[in-house]
């Protein structure tokens, strides 16, 4: 059977990604002839004066045909007499270096295009660095344009340099440089006459004979379990894809991360009995012995497979929204997916030089190194060990949109070495002694709202009908606390952090806490509710922003409306409103008795 080679082509803008693949296909003539004859009727009508527009074979979409560029992913499949290929045509621009990532996720080669009359620039780099992120052990510069600068020995000899030299220090395997034409066809397919002075292969050839596998880390088995099928009482099933190495009916597996030990009672393969499973399979593992293995796990025969709770990661920033330390995500490893927080942001990565760069937040289109807390331990291998455990994906938990992707590098020593200690007196115990269910009421609102006279007497209501609390108010909390904390935004989002681990602590001494603060970011009060859990209770005094200024109690929104106070949520900052907070209240539609008694009675409904 002939191998499998997939790649990418990535570069800039213009670069010529698509005509280089177009032109590719069209004379190693693997287009079928209904394919040749619609490029050549579409090109009639094209931007090259009725020549032919290879590019036309994967720019498909309209946007694509009328701008001139790529914007989505393009995949073909493709098979010469030596070689089978699946390319992946990426995106240029910077807008769209999201889907460039996605196209680098899947390939174990990738061709970066330069333009001869500009050289290496900063998105060549970016994708050489993306490239190399993702695993990518193989790059293919395609130095494109070689007749707008009359086949130039001295000017590739000279981008060539300028791309070795950038790229030293990425740990790629192999980098050949090749001087093309896409328009022209020159070392695509055969070797051109018009560059004698190049001795090395054309592009086509170098890709059918080029060798990218790599079977270092093959030797143990791993498949991380993608479900577990219970068909019946008599049969319990793990299902998923093995990601490396072999397994034969009678060998022993371990778990994780429960770290339990059985043997492979019977191996199927659809639905056949098979005796030995290898990588790339998509099989069902029946154990010996009953086993604590859900989704997420992994059965592996390897004993350095880790599992932690804190890693430091490598990843991509692909969000228009800027990260900042303290953000909480969905971290997806494998088939798991759990909480996770951005703990600290270590450096960002020069796109330019490789150099570390200090940074305290990210924008969209940055490599950054990061810590990582989850919500409990998920299991990993460093992503050079295996990219199937070993990759992440960051999932906006408001949006549901991909934030980020990227791979693990370690874990930290300080998971291991910190153990959660247990106690004799649980929170169950705490909350029947005071008789009551603990709860943190989550009032959030402008400021001049009323949120925090409304929380002092829901306090005093609260007290009265013989229950224990703990008002926790913004204000106060940054005299003590939150003291060191300024009001950037990611000063905000460790306050509301600290905040939320505070009220889960009291909500553990069995207490009913109530928090007032702004917190106006939907995705700092998501992350405050997932560090409480099923005990948060929010409560948007939805008082609108012409009254909270009308009232200024503190004359703060003066202040702001002069330019003294920065950073003011309503006037220079914004506020997101709860999408769906459990109790809405409007302070200027209720007097204060009004608004109290209603919100009492609300809360009520969870203490029952």
């Amino acid at each position: 059977m002939k191998s499998l080679l997939k790649f990418i082509t990535c570069g800039s803008v213009d670069d010529g990604k698509s005509t280089l693949i177009g032109h590719m296909l069209y004379d190693a003539k693997l287009l079928f002839a209904d394919q040749e004859k619609a490029l050549e009727l579409d090109s009639k009508v094209g931007s090259r004066g009725g020549e032919i527009d290879y590019s036309l074979l994967l720019d498909g979409l309209m946007a694509e045909r009328e701008q001139g560029i790529t914007i989505d992913v393009a995949y073909r499949y493709f098979t010469t007499d030596d070689r089978s290929f699946i390319v992946a045509d990426t995106p240029g621009h910077e807008e769209y270096t999201r889907n460039m990532a996605v196209g680098a996720s899947f390939a174990d080669l990738a061709v970066i295009l330069v333009d001869a009359t500009k050289g290496v620039i900063t998105q060549t780099k970016r994708h050489a660095r993306i490239c190399a992120l993702m695993g990518i052990n193989h790059i293919v510069l395609a130095v494109n344009k070689m007749d707008l600068i009359g086949y130039d020995e001295k000017r590739f000899e000279e981008i060539k340099q300028d791309f070795l030299q950038m790229t030293y220090g990425l740990n790629v395997k192999s980098i050949q440089v090749i001087p093309v034409s896409a328009t022209e066809g020159d070392n695509i397919t055969e070797k051109s006459d018009n560059t004698l002075w190049y001795q090395g292969e054309p592009l086509l050839p170098y890709l059918e004979n080029i060798d990218v596998d790599d079977d270092a880390n093959q030797e143990h088995f791993v498949m991380p379990v993608q479900r577990v099928s219970r068909p019946n009482h008599t049969f319990r099933g793990f299902q998923g894809q093995v990601e490396a190495g072999q397994l034969s009916v009678g060998d022993e597996v371990i778990t994780l991360p429960s770290q339990e030990k059985a043997k492979v009672k019977s191996l199927l393969n659809t639905d056949q009995e098979v005796k030995d499973v290898s990588d790339g399979q998509a099989i069902t593992v029946q154990l010996d012995k009953e086993v604590d293995v859900s989704r997420g796990c992994v059965l592996t025969t390897s004993e350095n497979i880790q599992v932690t709770d804190m890693f430091t990661a490598n990843i991509l920033w692909m969000d228009d929204t800027e990260l900042v330390e303290g953000r909480n995500y969905l971290v997806k490893v494998g088939t798991k997916l759990l909480p996770g927080t951005v703990m600290s942001i270590k450096h960002k990565i020069d796109i330019n030089t490789g150099k570390e760069v200090p940074a305290d937040r990210i924008f969209k289109n940055e490599l950054v190194e990061c810590d990582i807390s989850l919500s409990e331990n998920m299991v990993f291998d460093k992503f050079a060990n295996n990219e199937a455990i070993g990759g992440l994906i960051l999932i906006d938990r408001v949006t549901n949109m991909t934030s980020a992707c990227g791979v693990i590098e370690h874990a930290l020593r300080r998971s291991t070495n910190v153990v959660w200690q247990e106690t004799d007196i649980t929170r169950d115990f705490r909350a029947q002694q005071k008789g009551q269910k603990p709860l943190t009421l989550w009032f959030t609102g402008l400021s001049g709202s009323g949120k925090s006279t409304l929380a002092n007497e829901v306090e005093k209501k609260l007290v009265a009908t013989g229950h224990h609390t703990m008002l926790l108010d913004g204000d106060n909390v940054r005299h003590g606390l939150n003291k060191n904390l300024g009001f950037k935004e990611n000063d905000r989002v460790e306050n509301i952090r600290r905040i939320a681990e505070v009220a889960k602590l009291m909500n553990d001494a069995g207490l009913i806490t109530l928090t007032s603060f702004i917190s106006p970011y939907e995705a700092d009060r998501q992350n405050a509710r997932n560090v409480v859990g099923d005990s948060f209770i929010e409560i948007f005094v939805s008082t609108p922003l012409e009254e909270c200024e009308k009232r200024d109690v503190k004359g703060l929104y003066k202040k702001a409306r002069a330019g003294e106070i920065p950073n003011f949520t309503g006037v220079s900052s914004p506020y997101e409103t709860p999408g769906n907070p459990e109790i809405e209240v409007d302070t200027s539609q209720y007097s204060l008795e009004e608004a109290t008694d209603y919100v009492v009675k609300e809360i009520m409904k969870y203490l029952d």
